[in-house]
């Protein structure tokens, strides 16, 4: 049996420069690393993928530059939570729309963006989850 590899030094630091421009949007630097073969699903030390760090920040165009590029939308982090239900949380429409464009389920994760949006009385967004399933 092996044991598993630590990342070397450079590894971390690309990982965590490709964190910060989920953050920040920066599509055109994540479409090049994914182009170049970084995994859509790469996650950090909470679970959470460059999806949902682009969804809940509310960068629409870096959401759908990743769901084009294999990211799944309904992964969830270590808190069971799922891009939809982050992107409903900070209200960021446009992200709604593109998530549920590339197949987003409004039930999963706990709670769902369904979920989310009744308690957060946003009747707006439970109509657009409604109507996608």
């Amino acid at each position: 049996m092996t044991e598993p590899t630590t990342p070397d030094a450079d590894v971390i630091a690309l990982a965590g420069r490709l964190f910060d421009a989920a953050r920040a949007g920066d599509t055109e630097l994540l479409a090049a690393h994914l182009d170049a073969g970084v995994p859509a699903d790469l996650t950090n030390d909470r679970g959470d993928t460059l999806l949902m760090l682009a969804a809940y920040h509310g960068h629409a165009a870096t959401v759908g530059a990743l769901l084009e590029r294999g990211a799944e939308p309904d992964r969830v982090n270590d808190r069971a939570q799922t891009p939809l239900a982050g992107a409903v949380f900070k209200g960021s429409t446009d992200v709604v729309d593109a998530l549920l464009a590339h197949g987003a389920d409004p039930h999963a994760g706990t709670p769902s963006a369904l979920d989310a949006a009744l308690l957060f009385g946003r009747s707006d967004l439970v109509a657009r989850l409604t109507a996608a399933r």
